[in-house]
């Protein structure tokens, strides 16, 4: 045992006091190993931003929509409704139709969130005249 220990020593202690350094392989290796990670690092970077931005963008549609939803339902009946004021850069669209065969009672409420001239969400619900 002792030998083996002796012997693994040596080897290390030569391993430890070589000199010859790194050839130009194993440099390109390594180098291309880092690029490669960085690479990749900062693509996930991009996706995620891109993800991020396109959640909140939904969040602020669907809250949009639901307010403007809730105010005309909240509004006496009519046959028209003003849409409420949005964030820079969002549009509300609201159009109002009859449904055949249901009389005058039932509204269908069509809500349109865009962003800049491109529509992001569209939401329907119905208003009862009660």
């Amino acid at each position: 045992m002792a030998g083996t220990a002796k012997r693994w020593w040596g080897r290390f202690r030569a391993w430890l006091g070589d000199q010859r350094g790194l050839g130009l392989v194993e440099s390109l290796v390594a180098v291309s190993i880092l690029g490669t990670s960085v690479v990749a690092l900062v693509t996930a970077l991009c996706a995620g931003s891109i993800a991020v931005r396109e959640g909140s963008q939904a969040a602020v549609a669907q809250g949009l929509a639901r307010a403007q939803l809730e105010y005309i339902k909240s509004c006496p009946y009519a046959t028209g409704y003003a849409a409420m004021a949005a964030p820079e850069g969002y549009a509300l669209a609201v159009e109002v139709g009859a449904i055949p065969g249901a009389g005058r009672d039932l509204q269908k409420i069509t809500v349109a969130v865009s962003q800049y001239g491109e529509d992001i969400l569209v939401v329907e619900g119905y208003k009862v005249n009660r």
